[in-house]
């Protein structure tokens, strides 16, 4: 039998081929519709991070961009459940137990097992449609939104800029906020525990504050009126004259209060 010789280019062509990593496999989802203006656009992913930003016209318009190295992209599904409160979109993925579903808030279930695939979310939101984001591996960035907004996730930084309100929590990443009004319901909670918080408030806004750190200092630009003790890493009191109460709460950061521009 001939034995097949290989020169010096063919060998090593060879060796670079085995050391490459194989290209992640990627396949798209898209999606768009109308939202009546009060109701909420909401995007649950698990692995993945979320894209917002404001629209100049009347629709929701969303992009979910698959990609997997070990994991088929087409195990993960997209879904889309219309509800009275507006439209929510998951990342479902297979499971081994109890089928994920695809439900409106804290409702569903959402869990990943031995599936690589991350999903990232695009979606552009028209004026007057509230934005809801939650994902657990993955920031979520928001901006030039015309309603309120909310973003929850476990492992990623969120980033949120709306003429409403701005609500937000994460554990393992910071948190920037800018929003135009202070008119929220209750108390309005912006909660991390590894990463600073950022917020800017407008120039007239009369707020009751209440800001702690473990690990971090915190500053103001507003002039303050104090509640109780203050120090470098508590702050309770309030800003012209006082309203709805804003809680700001870290372990490992900064916190930092500021007039937007």
């Amino acid at each position: 039998m001939k034995m097949k010789r290989f020169g010096p280019w063919s060998v090593a062509a060879t060796l670079l081929a085995l050391a490459l990593p194989a290209a992640a496999a990627e396949q798209t989802f898209e999606w768009s519709g109308t939202i009546d203006a009060g109701k909420a656009i909401e995007i649950k992913g698990v692995n993945g991070g979320i894209e917002a930003s404001g629209s100049t016209g009347g629709e929701v318009t969303l992009t979910a961009i698959k990609k997997g190295k070990k994991s088929d992209p087409s195990t993960v599904k997209i879904e889309v459940v219309e509800h009275a409160g507006g439209v929510t979109i998951c990342a479902v993925y297979p499971s081994d137990g109890p089928p994920n579903e695809c439900r409106p808030g804290d409702g569903g279930r959402m869990k990943v097992k031995n599936n690589d695939v991350s999903v990232k979310f695009i979606v552009k939101v028209p004026a007057g449609v509230r934005f809801v984001g939650r994902t657990v591996n993955g920031g979520i960035a928001a901006r030039d939104l015309q309603a309120n907004a909310e973003a929850h996730t476990v492992n990623g930084g969120v980033e949120l800029e709306s003429t409403g309100t701005a609500r937000a929590k994460t554990v393992n990443g910071g948190i920037d906020v800018r929003f135009g009004r202070a008119d929220w319901e209750g108390t309005l909670k912006l909660e991390t525990v590894n990463g600073g918080i950022h917020v800017a408030l407008p120039a007239n806004a009369g707020v009751d504050v209440k800001a702690a750190t473990v690990n971090g200092d915190i500053e103001t630009e507003f002039p303050l009126t104090v509640k109780g003790k203050i120090g470098r890493r508590r702050l309770e009191g309030s800003i012209g004259g006082g309203g709805r109460l804003l809680e700001m709460e870290t372990v490992n950061g900064g916190i930092k209060l500021n007039k937007a521009s």
